[in-house]
């Protein structure tokens, strides 16, 4: 099989070589390409179409969070996985409503990020596990308590609509989905809005939320 092909993207000259050592030290995964900001992170995203950009929020300029919707437009197939310092939740809403497909800590790269990097290229969603927590405590803290023998909400969905959502959440655009199950975009779309309507749900960030909490996005 092909490497798993990845832009790093961080201002810090240090810790990119270092992600680069740790990364490149696995055959599946090569390092194809470095950007220390924003721009220069979109023409190679651009130039490069990488699996995977490990895009740092901190940087001069063109901030992570803008920079992501940058790489989004000129590399739709990229899938970004956030690189930070901050373990704030409202980071990682922000992240994720913005299309980020995973969120990991600094602080664990060196023991979390190769696994982060193969889940991401297969289509996964990957958050560092101490974020995992406090998704699923939002989860918990926000959800109505059910009545005894009321069915859990997702059960109600079609299977088309548990397929669709899945999928969104684990971050694949609408115009991949409709390649990946042979439909339309405008049928996806349709899917989607069904499917969150009657889940209750407003964004992605919150069906994220859902689908990690019922297990649905696997190990």
């Amino acid at each position: 099989m092909d490497p798993i092909r990845v832009l790093l993207v961080d201002d810090h000259a240090v810790l990119r070589s270092g992600l680069k050592l740790l990364l490149q030290s696995h055959g599946d995964i090569a390092v194809v390409g470095e950007a220390a900001e924003g721009l220069e992170a979109r023409n190679l995203a651009k130039e490069l179409q990488p699996d995977v950009i490990l895009l740092g929020l901190t940087m001069p300029g063109m901030g992570g969070l803008e920079a992501l919707d940058s790489l989004r437009a000129v590399a739709p197939e990229s899938r970004v996985l956030i690189l930070t310092m901050h373990d704030d939740e409202s980071y990682l809403h922000r992240a994720l409503r913005a299309g980020a497909a995973g969120y990991i800590l600094k602080k664990a790269a060196d023991v979390e990020l190769v696994s982060a990097v193969r889940a991401i290229a297969r289509g996964e969603v990957f958050v560092h596990s101490s974020m995992t927590r406090a998704l699923l405590e939002g989860v918990v803290s926000q959800n109505i308590p059910k009545a005894e023998g009321q069915e859990e909400p997702w059960e109600a969905l079609s299977d088309r609509e548990k397929e669709v959502l899945r999928l969104v959440a684990l971050g694949h655009t609408n115009a991949e989905i409709a390649n990946q199950l042979s439909l339309s975009v405008k049928t996806i779309e349709t899917y989607r809005a069904r499917g969150m309507e009657k889940l209750g749900l407003r964004s992605r960030a919150a069906l994220v939320k859902y689908a990690l909490a019922l297990g649905l996005l696997g190990e």
